[in-house]
C-alpha cells in the first residue's frame, strides 16, 4: 500500500520472506535485565524460521534469558531501499535430530570462531517497508 507520493510501499509477507531468503546478513535485537543489544549475525532461513549459529556468551545468555526477539535486514542500491523486521522467540536447538537437520542448512560462520549452539527464531510477524529513491532535491 503506497503512501500519499508513492515513495514508500508496505512488503507483503511473501516479499518479506523472499528478502529474508535472498540474504545472509542481519541484526539481532534483543532486551534482557533491563538492557537492549544488537548483534551482527549472520542467518539462514528454514521454512518460516530464522536460524543462526552462536558461541557461549552474553548473546546466547541474553536469549535464555528472554527470547522475545526481533530481527532486521535492510538493503539498497541508486532507485531504492528496503527494510524487513521479523519478531518472534528464539531458542537454543538442543534436540539431536533438530542439531542435525540445522548441520545440513547452509549456514557458515563468517568468522573462523567455534560456534556449535544452533538458535532458531520462530517468527510471529513480519513486516517490511519498500522506498523509492529520489534524486537529491535542489538547495537553494
Amino acid at each position: 500500500m503506497p503512501d500519499d507520493e508513492g515513495a514508500v510501499t508496505t512488503l507483503t509477507a511473501e516479499e518479506c520472506w523472499s528478502r529474508l531468503r535472498e540474504e545472509q546478513f542481519g541484526r539481532l535485537a534483543v532486551a534482557a535485565g533491563g538492557e537492549l543489544d544488537i548483534y551482527p549475525i549472520n542467518y539462514t532461513v528454514d521454512g518460516e524460521a530464522i536460524v543462526f549459529r552462536t558461541a557461549p556468551g552474553t548473546k546466547l545468555v541474553e536469549l535464555t534469558v528472554n527470547g522475545s526477539v526481533a530481527f532486521e535486514i535492510d538493503g539498497y542500491t541508486d532507485a531504492d531501499a528496503w527494510s524487513v523486521v521479523a519478531k518472534g522467540r528464539a531458542a537454543r536447538i538442543e534436540r539431536q535430530s533438530e542439531i542435525d537437520a540445522a548441520e545440513a542448512l547452509p549456514l557458515t560462520p563468517w568468522i573462523p570462531t567455534l560456534k556449535y549452539t544452533f538458535v532458531r527464531i520462530d517468527v510471529t510477524q513480519v513486516n517490511g517497508r519498500h522506498f523509492a529513491r529520489t534524486a537529491e532535491p535542489d538547495r537553494w
